[in-house]
């Protein structure tokens, strides 16, 4: 499909850019996330694109091309461009570095904010789902998920000590991750979990039947008129449905795609083959410590984590930071970096001890 040399593209996006994030006038080097700019912004942006220019682009297009001149080059290139499996999101000197694992969009374009604000110089990198960028067909497997990016990050970091986060599936990743390195008696000094559950075959009966009651509460519309079996098939698939979410007045985000966006079948593809290895995961025992980071405000996930974890690790650590499960990466990133930064600090002061 044809499309604007460079000078019409830019002219093409400045008014997109504009009405998406409601701001003008933009400059072509302005930075789309200083402008304001999230994963809820970034489906609409390149919805818009879409429409406008001829051309599906992966939302994450916009973290390597962040601005309306570097966009505009992508869109003058013949073929999507490929993203590798880490992107460093922060530099640093300090070892060994962090690698943060993505929630099931696949990208790590929902840590940009939350990465700002790390108080630490580790170097941060944040891992990409093959397929994300649309042209590789994505894993369907969290085993395969872990190796590809174990893979990646050991051409980085031949050794331990290793740092892991893991938000939501990514959890689930990091958690294999950290089985497979400790097997081959490497040390895993730092796995953190932030909102991440296994499926729900996982909980208990009287877990599962709480969690189906509250579910319904909180979609009277559409879950309150299932059978509890048909609602706990709900429970962990819509928080995370769509790439993005909007707000409400307290800050919340509610799990929702706006009206008029559209998903791309790339998104949709991605997602799918996610919650497809959300399914058949099965967590092995993990004879080992894991941070729990859970959001304040409960609705779709178990209230109580370590009920949930307590069976399958060897020890748990919760702690709360406010919003929910989206809007813990989404409005109160500041909160969360915080909680990580710690944990950083307290693994870099027990490393020298």
């Amino acid at each position: 499909m044809t499309h604007a040399p460079a000078s019409i593209t830019v002219e093409v996006l400045t008014p997109i850019w504009e009405r998406v994030l409601q701001r003008s006038p933009i400059l072509i080097d302005d930075n789309f996330f200083d402008l304001g700019g999230d994963s809820l912004v970034a489906v609409q942006l390149f919805s818009e694109i879409e429409r406008e220019c001829g051309r599906q682009l992966a939302p994450v297009t916009i973290y390597c091309a962040p601005t309306i001149a570097s966009l505009s080059a992508v869109l003058d290139e013949p073929t999507a461009p490929r993203f590798p499996p880490l992107l460093l999101l922060k530099p640093g000197n300090q070892a060994p570095p962090v690698f943060l694992a993505h929630g099931l969009g696949g990208t790590a374009m929902d840590f940009y904010q939350l990465v700002k604000h790390l108080e630490f110089d580790h170097p941060i990198y944040g891992m990409q789902a093959k397929g994300a960028d649309g042209v590789d067909e994505p894993f369907d497997r969290i085993e395969d998920l872990a190796q590809f990016h174990l893979d990646a990050i050991r051409e980085i970091q031949p050794h331990g000590p290793y740092l892991l986060i893991g938000y939501s599936l990514g959890g689930l990743v990091t958690l294999e991750m950290a089985q497979r390195l400790t097997e081959s008696g490497e040390k895993v000094a730092l796995l953190a979990l932030l909102e991440t559950y296994p499926h729900a075959s996982f909980l208990s009966t009287a877990q599962r039947a709480r969690l189906a009651t509250r579910v319904a509460k909180n979609r009277a519309s559409a879950v309150g008129r299932m059978p509890v079996r048909d609602a706990l098939s709900y429970i962990i698939r819509p928080s995370e449905r769509g790439l993005s979410h909007s707000r409400n007045g307290n800050g919340n985000s509610r799990n929702q795609i706006p009206v008029g966006v559209a998903v791309t079948p790339t998104m949709q593809r991605a997602r799918d083959s996610a919650y497809a290895a959300l399914s058949r995961y099965r967590p092995r025992f993990y004879d080992g410590s894991i941070k729990f980071v859970r959001a304040g405000t409960v609705s779709d996930f178990p209230e109580d984590p370590a009920a949930v974890w307590s069976g399958l690790v060897g020890k748990i650590q919760v702690e709360t930071v406010p919003g929910d499960h989206l809007g813990i990466l989404g409005t109160h990133f500041e909160a969360l970096a915080s909680v990580i930064s710690r944990y950083l600090q307290e693994t870099s002061s027990y490393q020298r001890a």
